[in-house]
């Protein structure tokens, strides 16, 4: 830990850079921008390219993954994705950590520990993970359904002060993209369909994690993906290079603009550009990551903003796991590029960082080629340090492992989490079940179901039925592409014969986790109760279906008809599919309109 001496006025400092004098830097009084300014005139070059790689740690290391420890006392970056969080304990002990070996280094630059959402029910090994102990709410979409962008930021601020307290300063999240293309992997982690209440939803988050103003008490919000990842070719994700482009083909391309907008109005702290290409779009046919016309011209300059810009992860290189799975780049329109070339394309274009990239000499090899500036390189190192600043860190990046472990999870968090579970349940037909008499459930816990009656093993024993279903999609090959349900979502013909079958057999409650917009046709003509949710507990969704809670949720999208309907659509305009099943809105909207 850097020792913490007192200035000659009394003045207390962390010498950060160990000689026993207050540095500009090293003084809490002075402006961000004097302490950046002072910083940035002591740094070498190869300081400077650490700084640019917004690398991925796993605390303590794990079989093929390392701690990331050389990362810090080796290369020198200071920016890392967390890709698994431990106990609060833990994870707070392994920040003090990281932070001990920053603090070793020539200038004491701290670390900024980063996260994917990990606080609702996916588990993805690219972009969502549970874990950690946090109190779970519902998905972002789930957010959304609730309409209240009052009890968003509420939760949003707990999200935050549970983040803090373990050390993670930096949220990459939330999700600005529209969900209009219904096949898409990744809808569960948008706000929905509709561009005026995924604006009001992702300013009211942003407000959550970071305040009104960037300061000690903020988690900086990375809002993602600029211009906007919601109308993939479609419906597949430009993780994999059958989604390598966005498609326009409705002409909607400033619609998806507006959750940015709102974004910006809240001060989101950093951006997080696209994999994809904006095809058709008038902008440059090449990935988001490397689009000049996307971040300077359009980021930078029509919307001025000044922020941080991350590139999606691992766009260059890949990432390779020995032993487990080798992704390759999404590099998508630039892959005839060297890398260096890549590398000089992404600073161009206006990018601050690399995500996931872990070698400065990316940096260093096109700076001393004379590609890139060394000036340039300043830009971007004066906006990463001007957070870490605003963050607080520079003058204590520790925490405290025993409050941490008091502080996430308490009973109130995960009453407040259940609380806006239970405030996204949406009812779309039929009506609540009578509880007390024999019960058959599938996918419930069975000592929760017998909570609110008997549990018998088959329907034809039972006086009501209770099934939580998962949204339908298509099995893909591939480690990775198996965590993202993509494709159809129609139920496999002999599954929707079954479920029809035992609804007419006795009075059945189907409730849908509704990750895409399922199609749900064949289940509401006979179903008791129809619900949809996006992650709630057995207990939360029980207690919607025995009507001893109401329903209050309204539905962020629409629920299509068919897949033939969604393939006649056009991936980048709202409200596309024909004579939806459900409307956006639903139930508050009545059928035939759109929220």
């Amino acid at each position: 830990m850097t020792a913490r001496l007192r200035h000659h006025d009394g003045t207390p400092f962390r010498d950060l850079n160990h000689n026993g004098t207050m540095e500009p830097y090293e003084d809490p009084r002075l402006p961000v921008e004097e302490r950046v300014a002072d910083l940035l005139g002591r740094m070498t070059l190869a300081e400077k390219a650490a700084l640019m790689c917004h690398g991925r740690m796993l605390p303590g290391g794990h079989g093929p993954f390392p701690s990331g420890d050389h990362l810090i006392t080796e290369r020198g970056l200071t920016a890392f994705g967390m890709m698994a969080v431990p106990d609060a304990r833990t994870m707070a002990e392994w920040n003090n950590h990281v932070q001990d070996l920053a603090a070793a280094g020539r200038l004491g630059i701290p670390v900024t520990l980063a996260s994917d959402p990990r606080h609702g029910f996916t588990e993805n090994p690219a972009t969502a993970f549970t874990g950690g102990g946090f109190s779970t709410g519902p998905e972002p979409i789930g957010l959304a359904a609730t309409d209240d962008p009052a009890l968003v930021r509420e939760y949003a601020e707990l999200i935050g002060r549970e983040l803090r307290a373990v050390g993670i300063r930096l949220a990459l999240h939330p999700m600005a993209d529209l969900a209009t293309e219904p096949r898409w992997a990744r809808i569960s982690g948008t706000f929905g369909e509709d561009a005026d209440r995924a604006s009001r939803t992702i300013a009211a988050y942003i407000r959550g994690l970071q305040g009104e103003r960037i300061g000690p008490d903020s988690v900086a919000c990375m809002t993602k993906h600029f211009p906007g990842g919601g109308p993939q070719f479609r419906g597949e994700d430009s993780h994999f290079a059958a989604g390598r482009r966005l498609v326009y083909p409705g002409g909607a391309f400033e619609q998806h603009l507006r959750p940015f907008e709102a974004a910006f109005e809240a001060g989101t702290a950093q951006i997080m550009p696209a994999y994809a290409i904006p095809s058709g779009s008038g902008l440059a046919e090449v990935g988001a990551n490397f689009n000049h016309d996307v971040i300077t011209g359009l980021l930078r300059g029509t919307y001025g903003f000044d922020g941080v810009v991350c590139t999606d992860f691992n766009a260059i290189t890949g990432m390779d796991v020995p032993g487990i799975v080798s992704l390759p780049p999404r590099h998508w329109g630039v892959e005839e590029l060297s890398v260096p070339e890549q590398v000089a394309l992404t600073l161009d274009a206006g990018a601050d960082q690399l995500g996931g990239e872990t070698d400065p000499e990316l940096i260093l090899t096109v700076v001393r080629s004379g590609a890139v500036s060394e000036a340039r390189i300043d830009e971007s190192v004066r906006r990463i340090l001007r957070d870490k600043f605003r963050l607080g860190l520079f003058d204590d990046p520790y925490v405290d492992a025993d409050a941490a472990a008091e502080l996430v999870g308490t009973p109130d968090g995960r009453a407040l989490g259940r609380r806006v579970q239970a405030r996204s349940l949406v009812h779309l037909a039929g009506q609540p079940l009578d509880g007390g008499g024999r019960l058959y459930v599938e996918g419930v816990d069975r000592e929760v179901a017998a909570r609110y009656g008997t549990v018998v093993d088959r329907p034809e024993d039972a006086d009501v039925a209770v099934i939580r279903l998962a949204t339908p999609y298509e099995r893909r090959e591939g480690l990775l592409e198996q965590a993202f349900h993509s494709g159809s979502l129609e139920f496999e013909p002999a599954e929707a014969a079954r479920l029809a079958e035992l609804a007419g057999a006795l009075p059945t409650a189907f409730v849908a986790q509704l990750e895409r917009p399922a199609v749900l046709t064949p289940l509401e003509p006979r179903a008791a109760l129809l619900v949809g949710e996006f992650g709630a507990a057995d207990e939360v969704v029980l207690d919607a279906v025995f009507g001893r809670v109401p329903m209050t949720g309204s539905l962020p999208f629409d629920l299509p008809r068919s897949d033939a309907a969604v393939e006649a659509a056009r991936e980048d305009v709202a409200f596309d599919t024909r004579d939806p099943l459900f409307r956006c809105g639903h139930p508050t909207a009545p059928r035939g309109t759109t929220a």
